[in-house]
């Protein structure tokens, strides 16, 4: 193949996990280097990572074995030195120990590789075709979004190969379904109990929902690369035409609750394959694996794509009406115990993903443009709705940005996203959407007055909790006690603990003993251990009232108008749009 990178990859011990990985390439005759690089960070997680920290021992020969000059030239980056014209060869060793949706693994049962972390590639060079050959076990089975042919996969430039991981072992177990004509095909790595044709029935299902919203799917095949771990984990990562799914216990995984976790995230996963893999912000066209890619619309990424997770669960019939709204109803609970709500908007915090996005970061100051971002597709979801007596809705929205961008391979503009929502909702709607994407707001109010619509109140609940009501204090167990993980601004608990400390367990307590305990005395006298010391510390409570929170009842004096309104709102009406 003509101007093509190759890439072989192999391993001799899989306990020690590293994979050994080989580029052979052709420079330009006029070119006296080469610059290859790690990518900085990976689609669908916008943080830089350090994948270089994994790479042992980069070195390079020519096509006659002479050994060529390797120079680090920054923390990603080698410049190979060599003759003009003449093929070279760079080898180095990968570790390949991280087992979640963006990792790369190696062990006797498996390889999982997700080629964005682990694979070099040629600066100038992205656009390039490339060859990569797995030198694997005969009874190894590979699953990947892109063809393979005797262990041999081929990718029209390194953006297509890096955005389609595989995973390959002589124990893979698969399900596949069609859907307008389109395989979708389900991977299974992991001992599990999963009823494969109940879990093929719920997939063809909120795969058809998804379907039916959008009119076409963006790529001839897909494929759910689901690895099923003996451990609780969760975590999933979108690609061109396939997902990583990372789930555990498996051994729950057939149970009702965990079963729906696999449901919604993999909901989740699917719709990706319009919003983020071909629906883009303009920022991200193109990737630039090299530094990174600020942007403000995670609100559209991440929170209209949580938002469809679950409901298309209920549109498409899996969920009924209170276990959909038992799911929003968890996601505005820790919406409405984000106190950065007051810090930082939606806006901000997605260009902040870059910072600390997906870690806790200090106390109080970002929001979740997953959590947030959920909320606010669900208020321009129901504002369109209510403007437009249920004739059009989000849907309509995704549909327009998947033929105006997505289809066209053209990135979208915050602005632009604003003038498709008002075009749908046929009236000027920004200061709902400025002040929930730009402000520094948790919702609550336009929430309670969009909801009442759809037959919908918003209620406030307090928490069981003594700790966390009277003193403002979330609690979690710890081998010592009891860790501070979160404080209520302004409470008893704000006035002299710290997250992070460990309320000592000097009693024996137990949560529930240390509950009624604060229940029955006045104030609380406890001891933590913060900064390697003991601190005896008096916490007063105020008679306020801390980590309150909202969510959605069912009105029961709901009007006919007001339940045919939730109806069409969850696809519970013939007609619905």
């Amino acid at each position: 193949m003509k101007n093509c990178i190759f890439y072989e990859i192999c391993y001799t011990k899989p306990h020690q996990r590293f994979v050994d990985i080989e580029i052979s390439y052709t420079p330009k005759n006029e070119s006296k280097s080469s610059i290859f690089q790690i990518a900085a960070w990976r689609p669908g997680r916008y943080e830089l990572q350090q994948y270089a920290k994994n790479i042992q021992k980069v070195s390079a020969t020519d096509s006659n074995g002479k050994p060529l000059v390797v120079t680090k030239t920054d923390r990603n980056s080698w410049q190979v030195q060599h003759e003009q014209g003449i093929a070279i060869k760079v080898t180095y060793r990968y570790f390949a120990m991280q087992m979640d949706a963006g990792g790369c693994w190696l062990d006797h049962q498996q390889v999982y590789l997700n080629f964005i972390s682990c694979l070099l590639y040629l600066k100038d060079g992205k656009d390039l075709p490339c060859e990569l050959k797995l030198n694997l076990p005969t009874d190894y089975i590979i699953a990947c979004g892109l063809q393979n042919v005797g262990g041999v996969i081929n990718a029209n430039s390194f953006y297509q190969l890096a955005d389609s991981p595989m995973m390959a072992s002589a124990t893979i177990e698969q399900a596949s379904y069609f859907v307008h004509n389109v395989p979708f095909h389900c991977w299974f790595m992991g001992k599990n109990e999963l009823n494969k044709e109940q879990l093929v029935s719920d997939f063809e299902k909120f795969t058809k929902a998804q379907l039916e919203i959008f009119g076409s799917f963006p790529f001839k095949e897909y494929h759910f690369l689901i690895q099923c771990l003996p451990y609780p984990h969760y975590h999933g990562v979108e690609h061109t035409n396939s997902t990583v799914i990372v789930l555990g216990p498996a051994e729950s995984l057939h149970e009702k609750s965990m079963y729906e976790e696999l449901l919604g995230i993999s909901s989740h996963e699917l719709f990706h394959a319009w919003n983020a893999c071909t629906i883009k912000p303009k920022e991200l066209l193109p990737y630039n694996f090299s530094t990174e890619q600020y942007f403000e619309s995670g609100f559209v990424l991440e929170g209209f794509t949580t938002y469809y997770g679950d409901l298309l669960l209920a549109k498409s019939g899996i969920f009924d009406e209170q276990r959909y709204l038992q799911a929003l109803n968890d996601t505005l609970k820790k919406h409405f115990h984000n106190f950065a709500n007051e810090n930082l908007s939606l806006a901000a915090s997605s260009l902040d993903l870059w910072i600390d996005g997906y870690s806790t970061g200090i106390p109080d100051r970002k929001v979740s443009i997953y959590g947030k971002g959920c909320v606010v597709a669900c208020l321009i979801d129901m504002a369109i709705r209510q403007k437009t007596n249920h004739h059009k809705s989000l849907d309509d929205v995704m549909v327009l940005l998947w033929n105006e961008f997505g289809k066209k391979s053209i990135g979208y503009t915050v602005d632009e996203v604003f003038n498709t929502i008002n075009l749908v909702a046929s009236v000027n709607i920004s200061v709902l959407l400025t002040e929930s994407i730009y402000g520094t707001t948790n919702l609550k109010e336009i929430l309670e007055n969009l909801v009442v619509d759809f037959g919908l109140a918003l209620v406030c609940k307090t928490p069981e909790e003594t700790s966390q009501s009277r003193y403002g204090m979330k609690l979690s167990n710890h081998s010592n006690g009891f860790l501070v993980e979160q404080i209520a601004p302004g409470s008893p608990a704000d006035q002299c603990l710290s997250r992070g400390d460990v309320v000592m367990n000097v009693q024996g307590w137990n949560k529930e003993l240390f509950e009624n305990h604060l229940k029955t005395t006045a104030f609380a006298d406890i001891t933590v251990w913060r900064d390697h010391r003991q601190h005896l510390l008096f916490l007063q409570p105020d008679g306020a009232i801390y980590f309150q929170w909202h969510e959605l009842e069912i009105n029961t004096k709901a009007s006919d108008k007001q339940i045919m309104a939730r109806a069409k709102w969850l696809g519970k009406y013939p007609n619905s749009n």
